[in-house]
């Protein structure tokens, strides 16, 4: 169990969470089941996500896993196609499935610093780079096909998207994913647009700067001291910190509420600790 920070009753919905084998889409997952939901929890590590949904059936909640590769659009049908016959049509869809990949990353922040040897913005590679860009964008778009049409038959429903502190300014060393989360947000607008007049809210979180496997080299030595790198991002944060996971779950689940957002569409929240307010100065 994890201990709320909004009272919203998603009772009887649908709620699908891609990525959700990951803390973060894990932690989502979590909070609608407890919230009332009827979750699929979809990632392409069955395992963790079999293993989310025994843990929440076993706590009496109501979830299911299913394996699901977001850039395999006939894999997706299929996963879609089981979420319909297992719990019903899809009510909330939360696009988290997302991610950098080393291949798209440099190893110096400046072109002046590199090294030979080391991985300048020359040698990045167009397979990593179209990964990247594949794995963020199509990895939304293609998940919003198979599930928005069930919200178009309803004409009602809730697309979240994960967008990034990237999408508003990017970070050194990571181009790709800092443009394809700025495509995210982009991407946010233009759905909350063509959407509009069937029912269908969108929406996005923007997080700011957490902790996990995916990051953790870039923020910590192997002794577990800070890099150079966290001590930048603390500095530019004013509240001084990193952001934890759990701190997302209010946004989440409020911009997902008909009631609470019903209003709100086309927006992009960032939930970063100050970050983006701050001007370095």
């Amino acid at each position: 169990m994890i201990n709320l920070p909004i009272n919203i009753s998603f009772k009887d919905k649908v709620v699908v969470v891609t990525g959700a084998g990951g803390l973060i889409c894990g932690a989502m997952a979590r909070a609608f089941a407890q919230s009332g939901a009827k979750v699929a929890a979809l990632d392409l590590n069955e395992d963790a996500v079999k293993a989310l949904a025994d843990e929440l059936n076993s706590e009496g909640f109501i979830c299911r896993g299913y394996k699901a590769n977001v850039l395999d659009v006939d894999a997706l049908e299929q996963v879609h196609q089981a979420v319909l016959r297992d719990l019903g049509p899809c009510d909330v869809l939360v696009n988290g499935a997302g991610g950098n990949n080393p291949k798209a990353t440099t190893d110096n922040e400046y072109q002046h610093e590199a090294k030979e040897g080391g991985k300048s913005f020359f040698d990045l590679q167009p397979d990593g780079v179209d990964f990247v860009f594949k794995l963020n964008f199509q990895g939304t778009l293609l998940p919003t096909q198979a599930f928005a049409k069930d919200m178009v038959e309803k004409k009602a429903g809730c697309i979240l998207n994960v967008s990034s502190m990237n999408a508003y300014t990017p970070l050194t060393k990571i181009p790709a994913y800092s443009a394809a989360k700025a495509g995210i947000s982009n991407f946010t607008q233009w759905l909350a647009t063509h959407f509009a007049g069937t029912g269908i809210r969108c929406n996005a979180i923007a997080p700011g700067f957490l902790v996990s496997a995916q990051n953790y080299k870039l923020l910590f030595n192997e002794d577990g001291t800070p890099t150079p790198r966290s001590a930048k991002i603390l500095n530019g944060t004013p509240m001084g910190r990193f952001v934890d996971a759990s701190e997302l779950l209010g946004g989440t689940l409020f911009l997902c509420d008909d009631k609470a957002a019903s209003a709100i569409t086309g927006v992009v929240l960032p939930i970063d600790c100050g970050f983006k307010a701050y001007s370095g100065v």
